[in-house]
This record gives C-alpha cells, sequence and structure tokens, in this order.
C-alpha cells in the first residue's frame, strides 16, 4: 500500500486506528473452543475483524502469539491475513515482529513476510545499523516501521542515553534512519506513553507515519499523540490491542470490541476534524 492508499483510507474512514490482533489462547472468550475447536485462534481473529473492519484502517497481529504454538500459530496467521486481504482489502496489515539481524538473515525476513505472506509493513529493530535495516527497504509498496522510542519501561535503559552534545539515541535513530528511507516506506515506533516527547520525534521526522502503541489498557492519551505527533497528513496509525480484542470475554466479545473500536474511531475523528484534515 503507497502513502497516498494509507492518508486517502485515513480520511475516508476518518481514523487512524491500528487494532492489535494479540491473541492469546488464556484470553479468548471460552465458547470459541467450543465453537471453533480446529483453529480458535482464527476464529477469534475473524469474528474481530468483522466486528472492527468499518473503525480501522489497519491491523497489527504480534507474530510472538502465533510463534507460541508452533505450526499451527503460522496456519492461523496465515488464514487470518489471507481473510483481511480477500474481505477487506483497504486495510493496511503491520507485522509486528520486530526483526534486526544481518543483511542476508535480514533479506530472508523481508522474503517470508513481504514476497511470501504479503504483508504491508513490518517492524524492524535498529540496533544493528544500516545493513540489519535496508534489505527490508527494498520492496516497492512495503514499509519498514523502526523502533524508535518504546513505551516500555526498559526503554530508559537505553534510548535516552545522551551523547556528549545532549542528543539522545532514539533521536539519532531517528535521524540516521531516514538517510536509509523515506516518507513513502519508513514509519517510526513511539509510544504514546512518551507523551509531550513525541514533539521531539516529529522535529526530526516531521512526514514519516508514527506507528503509536499504547493507546487504552497501557494508559496513553490520544488527545496527547494527536496534539503532539499529529502531523498535516494525519501521520498517524494508533494501536489498540487489549483495550479492543478483549473488551469483553463473554459471547458478546465481538459486539463490545466493535463498541470500543468506534469509540476510539469517533475521538480521531474529532482530531482529524480540529486539524483540518476531514
Amino acid at each position: 500500500m503507497t502513502r497516498q492508499e494509507l492518508i486517502d483510507n485515513i480520511k475516508r474512514k476518518k481514523s487512524y486506528l491500528c487494532v492489535g490482533l494479540d491473541t492469546d489462547l488464556n484470553k479468548i472468550p471460552k465458547h470459541i473452543f467450543e465453537e471453533a475447536p480446529d483453529d480458535p485462534v482464527f476464529a477469534f481473529n475473524k469474528a474481530i475483524i468483522d466486528a472492527t473492519a468499518p473503525y480501522c484502517v489497519a491491523y497489527k497481529p504480534n507474530i510472538a502469539f502465533y510463534e507460541t504454538l508452533g505450526y499451527q500459530g503460522w496456519i492461523a496467521l496465515e488464514k487470518t491475513i489471507r481473510y483481511i486481504r480477500a474481505t477487506y482489502p483497504d486495510q493496511f496489515i503491520i507485522a509486528d515482529a520486530k526483526r534486526g539481524d544481518i543483511g542476508n538473515t535480514a533479506r530472508m525476513y523481508a522474503r517470508a513476510f513481504f514476497d511470501y505472506m504479503d504483508l504491508d509493513a513490518l517492524t524492524v529493530a535498529p540496533y544493528m545499523g544500516e545493513d540489519s535495516v535496508t534489505p527490508f527497504m527494498e520492496y516497492p509498496g512495503k514499509w519498514t516501521v523502526l523502533l524508535a522510542l518504546t513505551s516500555n519501561k526498559g526503554s530508559h535503559d537505553f534510548q535516552f542515553v545522551s551523547d556528549t552534545g545532549g542528543k539522545r539515541l532514539f533521536e539519532h535513530v531517528l535521524a540516521k534512519a531516514q538517510e536509509w528511507g523515506n516518507k513513502d516506506n519508513l514509519m517510526f515506533v513511539a509510544g504514546a506513553t512518551q507523551g509531550s516527547l513525541l514533539a521531539d520525534v516529529r522535529k526530526i521526522a516531521p512526514d514519516n507515519f508514527l506507528l503509536v502503541p499504547g493507546v487504552g489498557a497501557q494508559g496513553g492519551s490520544l488527545e496527547e499523540v494527536a496534539r503532539y505527533a499529529m502531523n498535516d497528513d494525519c501521520g498517524l496509525l494508533v494501536n489498540s490491542s487489549r483495550g479492543i480484542i478483549y473488551a469483553s470475554t463473554g459471547t458478546d466479545f465481538d459486539t463490545v470490541a466493535a463498541i470500543e473500536a468506534r469509540n476510539l474511531a469517533e475521538q480521531m475523528a474529532e482530531t482529524l476534524k480540529a486539524r483540518g484534515i476531514i
């Protein structure tokens, strides 16, 4: 999916919501195991997708939740991706895999996620530098989503370390990575719980899309994200996982997920209107 297609979808749907498909067998409603014993993960995902597709522009399966189930998990993931592609082709699909390895290995990862699985984007760790990142950027229409300023507690261990000039490591990552990619193929992960620090991200990467996790269950504020990080094209994909997909563990889980997604989308529409984007 191109940058303009993504922007058009955001304007058309009046939403920049990304729904995280972090599907955990220990958390999905019990009745699904009875109704779909052969593949409860896909059954849960399908119901969530059908319920939330009108309100979001992207889905983000976290690969760890599928890898933990072995080959059955990979089958469920592939079925999920194919279902989205066939039924909701306007959705942007991000593999949250956080890959990052030497060049020849990176090429294998890129081939797996972009050629074989036909995903739009992949999260990538920048620690090993240019040759571990650029192989993902060799695919036209595909996106590398680089970790920059994350929302986890351990982000302070490395990301905020400053050089003698006071420049923090996450700022070095943002600046250096733009030598490898551009606004058409490079996004950055910037956590919603970092609040006003998102403004510092925007100073260095004014035009790149930001994938922003942490809204909802992790306590991030959508209002703060929009205030500090929205640009003239929106430039945001705000992810919510647990706050939507596990909003209910009853037989109404999909209905409640739709309500939560709609509520977020309505808030997003207000921020887009306030910025004059829609």
